[in-house]
């Protein structure tokens, strides 16, 4: 949901999600002249709780000198018109409270303010239920709170719920609904490895439930083939009854992550996202599950599921995939979900989306996991008066060209180097899960999200040839869609905010501690977010 507040020269654009809550934050130019920053005070009413928020920057005169701690806002406000509080929970209502922060550092007054009141959504209510995983092992938080530990020397396996963030509790959840024999369960699965989950199918089918699992069991020479791992995954859990390899075409890779619930034979929900079932995919990179809790869509994915059980070659598959799933003509159908299905024999689809992407009018917001596609290159190349933010695992080897027009932000993925700002942050690790994507596995875009007419695109594939011509994969089209796009839009920030700082540090030669962590002493820090560039327009779109 989003609520906007102002109160005298202060407004405030909360925009909320399920996990997160993203404050835009504007005040008019010549009332800002003496701002330190704003300070902002939230209240739970769902716990009945109220505290000022905290940060990582401070002072560099009132730095308590602790490396890592968190301070709060009262006294080290922050010098942003931009704010994510990544500390909600969902079916929260809260209250923030934003005050212009004015004197000295060692002597700060508290100015004018403004509140605005807003409800996180529901992560697991209606037709759309969206779950990101923490996707950030390598943070602060998780140094702050498990020191240099491993999840598994943690007790408890609190490291681990911290790293889900109910990413594994969901999926677990929406295979436990096929209890007894009115149910069945059709997946298809690329990577199939995770103990609790293949133990959670043989439960499904222990009770009654009719299940089977297509899985990527080509036998290939690349060593990131997963058909070993996961025949032995499947062996090891006592259900290779329930399974069908998927072998056809071993030069192309049985990408697809979802599952169909049906009940008396009809199918009635889906599960999809960029999700794998490993631990890594779900306690390590970033990675989203998606349900979708429409029947017609779910048909859509029962019918690709009964083609893609038959085991056929590529060439084979096309047809039906491309007449089941056209591309569509122009803009999406509104109020609807849209599925695109692959292989197809041509690239029409990934063409179509790159048209979406070119006809934003106000924001693009991408995840490239394996880079980025020549064909979304050139949309990128192409000068907007707009931001587009991208995500990237690691740096696109045309990054100079792209990042020519200013408003194109990137991040990529990055701990905080060795020497964590010479002791002044808390050392960073990753959690050792994944070998070959460490950071940013999510494949989704979002144009114009904060409009009334948002798009999201999201799923298995990886905006490229491949993830379109080759590999079997899915795509939800989502138009119009508010709450969705809240949700993703958050989740988004979240994830470009936290690595646009370490790639920040990683990316300069010899850098200046106190510039990187220490906040300015005057009102200077204002003054780049009145002048045009990309922080004047992040300035004026996140505040509405």
């Amino acid at each position: 949901m989003k609520e906007k507040s102002k109160s005298g020269p202060l407004s405030v654009h909360a925009i909320a999600g399920t996990y997160v809550v993203l404050l835009g934050i504007d005040m008019e130019e010549a009332a800002s002249r003496g701002v330190l920053g704003f300070a902002i005070e939230r209240t739970d009413h769902t716990e009945d709780e109220r505290y000022w928020l905290k940060g990582l920057r401070t002072f560099e005169e009132t730095d308590p000198g602790v490396p890592g701690l968190l301070v709060s806002t009262l006294e080290h406000p922050f010098q942003a018109f931009f704010w994510g509080d990544y500390t909600a929970k969902t079916r929260h209502s809260y209250t923030y409270r934003v005050v212009a922060m004015r004197g000295k550092p060692k002597k700060l007054e508290q100015g004018e303010e403004v509140e605005v009141r807003v409800e996180t959504e529901d992560d697991a209510a209606g037709e759309h239920a969206v779950f990101f995983n923490r996707g950030v092992a390598g943070s602060q938080a998780y140094s702050r709170r498990f020191g240099d530990k491993s999840p598994s020397e943690v007790p408890n396996g609190e490291a681990w719920r911290w790293l889900s963030r109910g990413l594994e509790e969901a999926l677990l959840a929406f295979i436990g609904q096929a209890e007894g024999e009115r149910y069945a369960l059709r997946a298809a699965l690329y990577e199939f490895q995770y103990e609790r989950v293949l133990e959670a199918f043989g439960a499904a089918s222990s009770s009654g439930a009719d299940v089977s699992i297509v899985y990527d069991g080509r036998q290939t020479s690349s060593k990131k083939n997963p058909a070993e791992a996961n025949g032995e995954a499947i062996s090891n859990a006592g259900i290779d009854g329930l399974v069908i390899p998927r072998t056809a075409t071993p030069s192309y890779i049985a990408h697809n992550k979802f599952v169909v619930l049906l009940k008396d034979g009809e199918p009635r929900q889906v599960w999809t996202g960029s999700t794998n079932i490993t631990d890594g995919a779900i306690f390590g990179h970033s990675n989203v599950g998606h349900v979708v809790r429409d029947p017609a869509v779910a048909a859509k994915y029962l019918f690709y599921w009964e083609e893609l059980s038959r085991n056929p070659e590529a060439r084979a598959l096309r047809p039906p995939v491309e007449e089941a799933t056209p591309v569509p003509e122009g803009e999406p159908e509104a109020d609807k979900t849209t599925v695109l299905f692959s292989p197809r024999s041509s690239l029409r689809a990934l063409e179509w989306y790159t048209e979406r992407m070119d006809e934003a009018k106000t924001s693009l917001l991408l995840t490239a996991a394996f880079g980025i596609n020549e064909l979304i290159e050139r949309v990128l190349e192409e000068d907007k008066d707009y931001l587009r933010y991208v995500l990237l695992e690691t740096k696109d080897e045309d990054m100079e060209v792209l990042s020519r027009d200013p408003d194109n932000r990137f991040a990529v993925g990055a701990t905080y180097g060795d020497t964590s700002l010479g002791g002044m942050l808390l050392a960073e690790r990753l959690t050792g899960l994944n070998r070959h994507v460490l950071y940013v596995h999510t494949k989704y875009a979002l144009v114009d999200p904060l409009t009334d007419d948002p798009l999201v695109i999201t799923g298995s594939g990886n905006f490229s040839d491949a993830s379109t011509k080759n590999n079997d994969e899915n795509m939800l089209i989502i138009r119009g869609d508010t709450r969705v796009a809240d949700i993703y839009l958050g989740e988004f920030m979240r994830m470009f905010n936290h690595f646009f700082a370490r790639d920040l540090v990683n990316r300069q030669r010899n850098p200046s501690i106190s510039h990187l962590t220490h906040l300015s002493p005057d009102d200077s820090w204002r003054e780049v977010h009145y002048r045009e560039g990309p922080q004047q327009k992040e300035r004026l779109y996140f505040a509405g």
